[in-house]
């Protein structure tokens, strides 16, 4: 097959996946082949639902392979889902599900018959039970990856946190040196060798204007000395930059992907720019892992009022790749 198919895992029951979903399918064609990995019974009734007029084809995983698949019908890895009036044993099973749907995507990406993949919203909470930061880590423990970078693809403004689901009395223990460097070279290759861009990457402080104050001076100790490393490597690298400042210089072209020291420095300015028009992008996996920049959002279930506009901007992504 030329064409890679896209792995899709749903992710927890009754969320706005598949109303998301049933929308990207019906305004924009794809050339990669799509492959859900959920429930059957889960996804019939969404269909039903939503009034999605297409079959479900169903793919066994032992010969994969050997499908010749195409987009005129959903195409579907069946996964049981079992669940439970016990509010404690529906959490463990629904742990349990969305495991086995993550397993049977990556042993497909372990044989080599994809590497694009997508996931939908996780209750991180409840599914990593505080053994992962985020799905992320998650994902990279069952490759053996030790470092990855989450980065919001955005094509005007991109940005990447240094750290994530970090509590922030915890980021400037957390940042270092070597990291930042590490970083810097991750954002980019990838942006090189994945995206065919050259970053222009700038580089925000940890404190308020990047002032040291009193023994507080992460900056001027840590994070400018990290950038001049990466400067001496050729990598076009400038900062650090005040946060309150540099999304104005990225905003008139002068950066395309902005390195910020902690999630919420870097992420709440980029959705007040760009809203749903933004991808979830894993850097470091040996494989292209795209997700929503959404979550669940469980109170919306059902209503047809879900904007699609990130899962379509992620699946079109994967499409070009």
């Amino acid at each position: 097959m030329k064409i890679k198919p896209i792995l899709l895992v749903a992710g927890v029951t009754k969320n706005i996946f598949f109303e998301n979903f049933f929308k990207s399918k019906k305004y924009i064609k794809y050339k990669s082949p799509l492959i859900l990995i959920c429930s059957k019974k889960d996804l019939e009734n969404q269909i039903k639902k939503f009034k999605f007029n297409k079959k479900i084809r169903v793919l066994k995983t032992k010969n994969i392979k050997t499908h010749k698949i195409d987009n005129k019908r959903i195409n579907l890895i069946d996964v049981s889902c079992k669940t439970s009036n016990n509010q404690k044993l529906k959490i463990k099973l629904q742990n349990k599900y969305i495991n086995d749907c993550f397993n049977i995507a990556f042993k497909i990406i372990k044989c080599g018959y994809t590497y694009k993949f997508i996931n939908g919203p996780i209750n991180k909470k409840t599914f990593l039970n505080k053994k992962f930061l985020g799905i992320t880590e998650f994902i990279a423990s069952k490759f053996d990856v030790k470092e990855t970078g989450m980065l919001i693809y955005n094509k005007k403004i991109s940005v990447c946190p240094l750290t994530t689901h970090l509590p922030l009395k915890l980021v400037s223990k957390k940042i270092s040196k070597k990291l930042i460097e590490n970083r810097i070279e991750m954002i980019n290759d990838f942006f090189k060798k994945k995206l065919k861009l050259i970053p222009k990457i700038g580089v925000t402080g940890l404190n308020p204007h990047c002032e040291s104050i009193n023994k507080f001076n992460e900056d001027e100790k840590i994070v400018a000395p990290a950038i001049k490393s990466s400067i001496n490597k050729k990598i076009k690298a400038t900062g650090p930059f005040s946060a309150d400042t540099i999304f104005l210089k990225a905003n008139r072209g002068k950066f395309n992907i902005i390195l910020g020291m902690y999630h919420d420095q870097v992420l709440t300015p980029l959705k007040t720019l760009f809203e749903y028009n933004a991808i979830n992008i894993t850097m470091g996996l040996p494989f292209l892992r795209v997700s929503p920049d959404h979550g669940p959002n469980k109170k919306m279930f059902g209503q047809n009022k879900s904007n699609p506009q990130s899962l379509i901007q992620a699946l079109k992504f994967l499409d070009k790749k």
